[in-house]
């Protein structure tokens, strides 16, 4: 019995991997192709950018402005690598076979290594994105928070939706039927905070789009390689095998 078990579970990793790794793909050759739709551009403009820039602008209020400033700071800094940690933490549950016969507090630990880690590694790859594009932001007189350095994919927008993916896997790998609540929350967020950052004029919708799609193949390709490597299990898999 258990031996069906373990086979189970190994060929639903198998199945997961490749999934991800599908997605991980489709999303890396949107990011792809827009990242050339920008390159090659006279103006480094997409369409949409700049009405969606002025609309926004024309709808500032105090209150908005507020909101906005509040909720952009938890795209950066710490709070990105404590939704990585918390992944991590909820993962651990359904750690992959790597975590036979090792205690809860080293699962645990491996794996919110892993998933703040793979933000890092992701973060990286998003800077070199950004520095070889070399996107210019719009206007400095439309700006009403801090930005530095290039437009090209959002940096908060990028990083939010990666930690917001983390979270996304790693509820489902750990409580599939019991995630809609926690999976609508993380993905309102992730694109709050990526829409704050054209409203507060630092960006154009198309770096924030860039952004988001650049978090989902980073996310399925770290997902694809932690279920082919049995780092995490799908345990709605498992629980339905002794069903």
């Amino acid at each position: 019995m258990n031996g069906d078990v373990h086979h189970t579970d190994l060929a639903a990793a198998d199945r997961h991997a490749t999934l991800w790794a599908r997605w991980a793909l489709a999303a890396g050759a949107l990011f792809a192709a827009l990242s050339a739709a920008v390159l090659t551009s006279e103006a480094s403009l997409r369409p949409g950018d700049l009405p969606v820039h002025r609309l926004l602008l024309e709808h500032r209020t105090p209150g908005v402005v507020s909101a906005l400033q509040t909720l952009t700071s938890t795209g950066t800094s710490v709070y990105p690598y404590l939704a990585a940690v918390a992944a991590g933490l909820i993962a651990a549950s359904a750690a992959g076979p790597w975590a036979a016969g090792r205690q809860p507090a080293v699962r645990a630990a491996v794996l919110c290594a892993a998933f703040a880690g793979w933000l890092a590694l992701g973060q990286t790859v998003r800077f070199t994105f950004m520095t070889a594009i070399a996107r210019s932001r719009p206007p400095a007189e439309d700006w009403i928070t801090d930005a530095s350095r290039y437009s090209f994919p959002s940096g908060h927008a990028t990083t939010a939706a990666m930690a917001a993916g983390l979270l996304l896997v790693a509820v489902f790998v750990r409580r599939p039927r019991a995630c809609r609540l926690w999976v609508s929350l993380t993905v309102c967020w992730a694109g709050l905070v990526g829409i704050s950052r054209v409203w507060l004029g630092v960006h154009w919708m198309s770096d924030v789009v860039a952004g988001w799609l650049l978090a989902a193949a980073w996310t399925f390709f770290g997902s694809a390689a932690a279920a082919a490597t049995g780092l995490v299990g799908v345990e709605s898999d498992r629980a339905e095998t002794t069903q």
